[in-house]
């Protein structure tokens, strides 16, 4: 239950609001025609979610990203992950220095020590490689040899991939895919698109962007997300929804093999709370569970070889159980009419 004294007040809701649209406007600028992802990311944003911005080479995966670093001015690396990247080109490692006539390892930390990391084509390193993201993501630190450092809060990593159709490409594990808070699917754009970018834009230039937020900024717009409040009513549906992603639980999730984890409920539950906040809405709705459930889920779950065989999509499993699980839980008469023997 949550302390009511400590909830969002209107006036907060609506400061945070103005700042975050003007963020978004400026990201506008970006990428063209992307509105709905350029939510998202915001989204994913203000709940301190990492990102996997999925599609084809050339749709302006990246340079949405270093768009949203300039915008915020943080500190962002970007790494290009390759076959032949190795762990310790992530996390750093310790290297050995001659100090006042004695040798000693110092620990010499790699481009993971940022505030936002650009993981460029994540899953064209080996899995090896992309497993040395693992702690960083879901602890915020990175052990090597026995030591821990602890990262610069906040941190996000904001990953690209092409498609795993395309050869070359390693298929994330799903304890990485888990520790992604979303997952989005970059579409090209139509022809409207492709012309306002022949008109603006010139091979090789970047977009010039104005700073939006400050590091303090952010973490006070992470802070009043938390605030939210999330009522009962909608808290009970976001936990029946993660619940019936496992098979046998409904219809719509019949081709399951594996459902969402506990962390999907909880990322969801920060996900609406997030885009509450955009909305400036001092509590979380339904709407907000419908508009977040997509990308927080589509990529936690995991097939049957039957359904993929069928060509089933997470996608379609998701806009399925949006439609099967009722909002409102039944009532507890109901259900015992039911299981009662005449």
């Amino acid at each position: 239950m949550a302390d009511m004294d400590d909830i969002l007040n209107s006036e907060e809701a609506a400061g945070a609001s103005e700042k975050l649209a003007a963020l978004q406007r400026e990201l506008n600028t970006v990428v063209f025609g992307q509105a709905q992802l350029i939510e998202h990311l915001i989204t994913a944003l203000i709940a301190g979610g990492h990102v996997l911005l999925e599609g084809l080479p050339g749709l302006g995966k990246t340079e949405l990203v270093k768009g949203l670093a300039k915008a915020v001015d943080l500190d962002v690396k970007r790494i290009q992950f390759t076959p032949d990247l190795l762990p310790s080109d992530v996390t750093g490692s310790p290297m050995l220095e001659e100090h006042q006539g004695s040798r000693r390892f110092v620990f010499q930390r790699g481009p993971v020590f940022t505030h936002f990391l650009l993981a460029d084509e994540i899953n064209r390193a080996s899995p090896k490689t992309q497993s040395a993201l693992l702690e960083a993501m879901q602890e915020h630190r990175v052990t090597v040899m026995g030591e821990t450092h602890m990262l610069p809060q906040p941190f996000f990593v904001l990953a690209t991939q092409n498609p795993i159709e395309l050869e070359g490409t390693y298929p994330l594990p799903e304890a990485q895919l888990d520790r992604f808070f979303f997952k989005l699917d970059v579409e090209r754009g139509g022809s409207d698109v492709l012309e306002r970018i022949i008109t603006d834009r010139q091979m090789g230039d970047e977009p010039e962007l104005a700073q939006v937020l400050t590091h303090g900024d952010l973490m006070q717009l992470m802070h009043l997300g938390r605030r939210v409040y999330l009522p009962d009513v909608v808290a009970n549906y976001i936990a029946r929804l993660v619940d019936a992603t496992h098979p046998g639980l409904s219809a719509a999730a019949q081709g399951v093999k594996f459902g969402a984890s506990p962390r999907a409920a909880l990322a969801l539950a920060s996900a609406v709370r997030a885009r509450a906040l955009i909305q400036g809405r001092i509590n979380a709705s339904f709407e907000d569970v419908e508009a977040t459930a997509q990308p927080v889920l589509q990529h936690r779950l995991v097939l049957d070889y039957s359904a993929r065989l069928q060509g089933t999509q997470t996608s379609e499993v998701v806009q399925a159980l949006l439609q099967d699980i009722p909002k409102q839980p039944r009532p507890v008469a109901a259900m015992l009419d039911q299981t009662s023997v005449s």
